[in-house]
């Protein structure tokens, strides 16, 4: 259905994830042309987009213009916008007049209440999704959970030796480290070791959050990093652990990418969100839920294996399953439908 269709992307930069979606896309047959959001990727840029876009509309006008001049000569079938946090109703509107036949697809790994500009143009997509099932049921929109990516599939065929009981990975925001320590002075005491990552994007964020978020005062930033793990570095990490922590933010409800990267490469997973038991994959000996406020582990999920998923489940989990559900390859699936309902 993609081959030799002509793609116009358009994301936000997250973590190299929308490469992979690109790269996928192409594997299919697509013909793709990918553009970032923003005008550019400075801490200021995005903090002044997400916290007072108005006052930075100038800039991103001029680079939506400049993207038009870029494509003002091509012919689209689809349009893929993520996120949509800065994209203006004008280029919508060139982008529609100038390929008449072109399909609107809009996704979103973000809740509205964070992304109030994703609500204004909602209405301009043919196919509009959502991770979060809350948004989805509120704006009666398609709910399709993230992904994981391809090569996290061979993590669960490695031989590499374990080192780590827990792993985590992640951006430094709100009560993670507090979680992320509690269970790693758990392990310290019940005999088993832990690794962890906290990145910030930024020192000034890093630096503000220590004076004005009670959850960094204790944070030391000799534990911080500024520069993210890319995804092979990640994926060795991962072969090396037995089980994933996984942390969600306290504002949203839709289960983060690393929960499909863990069960994807066969890892089991420890993690604070609560809505993960409505999911078709949900399986207490590889998934382990513990309150954010009072974290207690058990030493059985630590000696218990990975049990295998159905395939059925590990592709729709997949990002090539992600695809093909967006751009409307399937038949409506309800593998995800309970989550909802």
């Amino acid at each position: 259905m993609l081959h030799k269709k002509r793609i116009l992307f358009i994301s936000v930069k997250f973590f190299n994830y929308e490469n992979l979606i690109k790269e996928q896309l192409e594997n299919m047959g697509a013909e793709v042309d990918m553009y970032d959001e923003r005008p550019s990727n400075s801490f200021f840029s995005k903090a002044i987009i997400r916290i007072k876009k108005e006052a930075y509309n100038s800039q991103i006008n001029r680079h939506f213009r400049a993207i038009i001049e870029n494509i003002k000569n091509s012919v689209y079938d689809y349009f893929l916008l993520i996120k949509g946090e800065a994209t203006p109703k004008f280029f919508l509107d060139f982008l529609r007049e100038k390929n008449p036949n072109i399909t609107f697809i809009y996704y979103t790994y973000d809740s509205f209440r964070n992304n109030p500009n994703g609500l204004k143009i909602l209405d301009l997509f043919d196919s509009k999704f959502t991770f979060d099932s809350n948004d989805a049921k509120n704006y009666q929109i398609r709910f399709r959970p993230l992904f994981y990516a391809k090569n996290y599939e061979a993590v669960s065929q490695s031989n590499e030796k374990i080192m780590y009981d827990l792993a985590f990975i992640g951006t430094a925001h709100s009560d993670r480290y507090f979680i992320s320590e509690s269970a790693r002075k758990w392990c310290l005491e019940s005999g088993f070791k832990m690794f962890t990552f906290y990145f910030s994007p930024s020192k000034i964020l890093f630096n503000y959050r220590k004076l004005t978020d009670r959850n960094f005062r204790n944070f030391d930033i000799k534990n911080i990093s500024f520069a993210s793990l890319t995804h092979l570095e990640i994926i060795e990490i991962y072969k090396k652990s037995k089980i994933i922590l996984d942390i969600n933010h306290p504002g949203q409800n839709g289960l983060t990418m690393r929960t499909f990267e863990t069960l994807g490469a066969g890892r089991k997973l420890i993690t604070t969100n609560q809505n993960i038991r409505l999911y078709p994959f949900f399986n207490p000996q590889n998934i382990y839920i513990i309150e954010r406020n009072n974290i207690v582990l058990d030493e059985l999920f630590f000696k218990t294996d990975f049990e295998n998923l159905p395939a059925e489940i590990l592709n729709s989990m997949s990002i090539k399953g992600w695809v093909e559900e967006v751009f409307g390859m399937m038949p409506k699936n309800d593998v995800w439908g309970k989550v909802v309902n």
